[in-house]
């Protein structure tokens, strides 16, 4: 029963909000919007959970003093520190301590990490640009135009040429046409798997989210 009754609900909730899409009917869409509140408030209710198994795994951490059990100390500081700032009887308005912590520390360690994978960037597209190929020198030549096409270099190069000609327009058309194509049919295969998963949770075929079992 601990597995059939979460598998009975997810199968009827999940078959609810399907007619909901397809029934234009006030009282199932009322309804359906009072669960879709409930959720909300599970949420909410998962990242108190999410707060409490972070403490108990940095405790036991702590406590073994297990490898880079100093990390840590400074994330249950951090988190004791901003939670104190910011709880119910804090304020995270502008000129706050919260708010300059946020601003001062949060801010600027997230912005060095995104600047970090400049780097990776740079390494994936090198062996992506690798003329190993017909297929990858047609993508080294793509790339290059569409590189010196959104820098005003590129426009300097190409300011004599007819305008279908310049690396502006080229870039345009490259990003507008075949990167479109491409993009929208990543973007329907992503729609079909998310449509197999979710009629794979309501028939209940996938169990992962119970514990593991497949």
């Amino acid at each position: 029963m601990r597995r059939e009754i979460p598998l009975a609900i997810t199968f009827l909730i999940g078959i609810f909000m399907l007619v909901d899409f397809f029934v234009p009917y006030h009282r199932v869409s009322g309804l359906a919007e009072e669960m879709k509140q409930w959720g909300t408030i599970v949420i909410a209710a998962s990242i108190l959970l999410g707060w409490g198994n972070l403490l108990r795994v940095h405790y036991h951490k702590i406590r073994r003093k297990s490898e880079g059990w100093g990390y840590s100390i400074v994330t249950l500081i951090a988190m004791a520190v901003m939670f104190g700032f910011g709880g119910p009887w804090g304020t995270i308005e502008e000129g706050s301590p919260f708010n300059w912590m946020f601003m001062n520390m949060q801010v600027p360690l997230q912005a060095t990490m995104f600047s970090l994978l400049a780097f990776f960037i740079a390494s994936a597209a090198y062996r992506a640009f690798r003329l190993r190929s017909a297929e990858a020198g047609l993508l080294l030549v793509a790339a290059i135009i569409v590189m010196l096409g959104r820098v005003p270099i590129g426009q300097w190069m190409t300011r004599t040429l007819p305008e279908k000609a310049t690396l502006p327009w080229l870039t345009e058309t490259i990003m507008g046409y075949p990167n479109m194509a491409a993009f929208r049919g990543i973007l329907m295969g992503a729609a079909l798997g998310v449509m197999a998963m979710g009629l794979r949770i309501i028939l209940g075929i996938e169990r992962s989210y119970l514990g593991g079992e497949k």
